[in-house]
């Protein structure tokens, strides 16, 4: 007799879970919200720009049940109305993937305090601040099975030092170093109320981050990663699929890189 619960249909299914992706227009934020969707979860995405926002959902209908809400993270008002319109939308949350994003590019001797600060408001006071705010949307009652997920997006620049760039990434790769850890905090705080809090750190993937360096330094890059290559949506989006479904009820506080092997190695890079 099969046990159904053993099957892949079963074990990584998000049908009827509810999810929230901040930074959800665009590059991997969009590659999560159209994966969340096919696998049968309702979604809602946020983004700073409504166009953007626009954009992103008439790519998304096709593919199933997702809203949006003009967002941006940093701003204390503009969370507020986040969280008032997930509660509107859903009685309650499955699932927050925190995405969204900002990078400063700049000499060490020239970077600006105004640079750090942005940086460090968008990839991790605003993750702590946001989710703080849904925490009692995501609280599980302990007696169920299933319980709510909490997903960062991190970097493998906060895990390694990133020299393909050729120019200072102190505030991004500190940032999300920061955030890494803060998910294993989150996890002992948040575990005994029915949630799990992982982070993803992804290499590189196509997103307008990442246009200027492919123009520049796409070969590096790829010399710089073992596998010799950019990371593919379906690699971030399988890996967040299964944290995010009952196959990954049971890990918590984590950090798994999907880098194709460049935090761990010096690759080729032959440019050196």
């Amino acid at each position: 007799m099969v046990d159904e619960r053993l099957q892949f249909s079963d074990l990584f299914s998000l049908k009827n879970k509810t999810a929230l992706i901040t930074g959800g227009s665009g590059g991997i934020g969009l590659m999560l919200a159209k994966g969340m969707l096919v696998n049968g979860a309702r979604v809602i995405i946020s983004s700073r720009k409504k166009e953007n926002c626009d954009q992103a959902i008439a790519e998304l209908l096709p593919y199933g049940d997702v809203t949006q809400v003009v967002c941006d993270v940093t701003s204390a008002s503009q969370r507020s109305d986040l969280v008032s319109a997930v509660a509107e939308r859903f009685s309650d949350l499955d699932i927050l993937i925190n995405n969204a994003g900002a990078n400063w590019g700049a000499r060490f001797e020239d970077y600006p305090d105004e640079g750090f600060a942005k940086v460090l408001d968008t990839n991790l006071n605003s993750v702590f601040s946001l989710t703080r705010d849904l925490v009692p949307a995501l609280k599980r009652n302990l007696r169920d099975e299933e319980p709510s997920r909490i997903i960062n997006i991190g970097s493998m620049d906060g895990i390694h030092v990133p020299i393909v760039q050729r120019t200072s990434t102190v505030a991004y790769s500190a940032s999300k170093a920061a955030l890494h850890h803060m998910t294993k905090v989150l996890a002992v705080e948040l575990g005994p109320h029915g949630i799990t809090v992982n982070a993803v750190a992804p290499g590189f993937f196509a997103s307008k981050m990442t246009d200027y360096v492919f123009e520049h330094y796409r070969k590096d890059i790829e010399d710089d990663c073992p596998l010799g290559r950019i990371g593919r949506s379906e690699e971030i989006v399988g890996v967040v699929t299964y944290l995010a479904s009952r196959a990954g009820a049971y890990t918590n506080g984590t950090v798994i890189p999907v880098d194709g092997g460049t935090s761990v190695s010096k690759g080729k890079r032959e440019w050196m």
